[in-house]
């Protein structure tokens, strides 16, 4: 498995430049690394900073164009269609989508259609891109009010029903605990349909092994079930972004 830094929240407090962050990153160890939007960043740095080091883009974020509303599907296409051109210049392989917050007086299953057909319309978007979409549920009892997509199983449903390799569902481990728990068991339940994972512990959204989630079992669980791809660390250090990330090749022998 490869462990990737976000970029933006481990250096949240640091007056480092964005590329500076990216080196840091990559003198540390770590062979790839990930951002959130694409927007207000300068590609053409970003991508020569990822090719001078010999690191990898791993993910970042299109739009927060919710899926779940239908008459924002048009806008959401768009967004994509450009974020997909973003990937393809920093050759990064895993773009996240997001549901949205849920709509008033429209029922779960209007909005969980509408989620499906909007993805499945970004299929003739992703053909000979590379890039997978990932779909991510965010808790919303803490630190996302309102966020239509919690749980896991309503992801791996989308998924299924969406019915192509290039759209799986981000499995954020932090996000999971709070909304469900049942950590293990539905990464094994929905292992096919996951694409992706995040890891932060909880309370405090820090370093895993920090909190309450037993990070050496599910890591084990997810290596067990044959995972190689990505798991992003998107967290707060409680220390200084350096120190930090080291503990953290250390607790996960990264």
């Amino acid at each position: 498995m490869i462990y990737s830094p976000s970029i933006e929240i481990i250096f949240n407090k640091s007056s480092l430049a964005f590329t500076d962050k990216i080196k840091k990153v990559s003198q540390l160890g770590f062979s790839a690394f990930e951002f959130w939007g694409w927007r207000d960043k300068d590609l053409g740095l970003v991508l020569e900073a990822s090719n001078e080091l010999g690191i990898q883009v791993a993910s970042m974020c299109a739009g927060f164009i919710p899926l779940v509303d239908p008459s924002r599907r048009e806008e959401f296409l768009l967004d994509l269609e450009q974020s997909l051109d973003a990937a393809k210049q920093l050759k990064c392989p895993f773009l996240i989508v997001f549901s949205g917050d849920g709509l008033d007086g429209i029922s779960r299953e209007v909005q969980i259609d509408s989620i499906v057909k909007g993805l499945q319309a970004s299929i003739p978007l992703l053909e000979n891109t590379g890039v997978t979409l990932i779909l991510e549920p965010l808790n919303a009892l803490l630190d996302h009010k309102g966020y239509f997509l919690n749980k896991s199983s309503e992801a791996a449903y989308i998924v299924e029903q969406v019915g192509n390799d290039q759209i799986k569902f981000l499995f954020d481990v932090y996000h999971q605990q709070i909304t469900e728990g049942n950590l293990i068991p539905n990464i094994t339940e929905y292992f096919d349909q996951i694409g992706y994972y995040h890891v932060a512990d909880h309370p405090g959204r820090l370093e895993p092994g920090t909190g309450e989630i037993n990070y050496i079992n599910v890591i084990q669980a997810i290596q067990k079930l044959g995972y190689k791809g990505y798991i992003g660390l998107e967290y707060n250090p409680s220390t200084d972004p350096e120190t930090s990330l080291l503990e953290i090749k250390k607790t996960f022998s990264a």
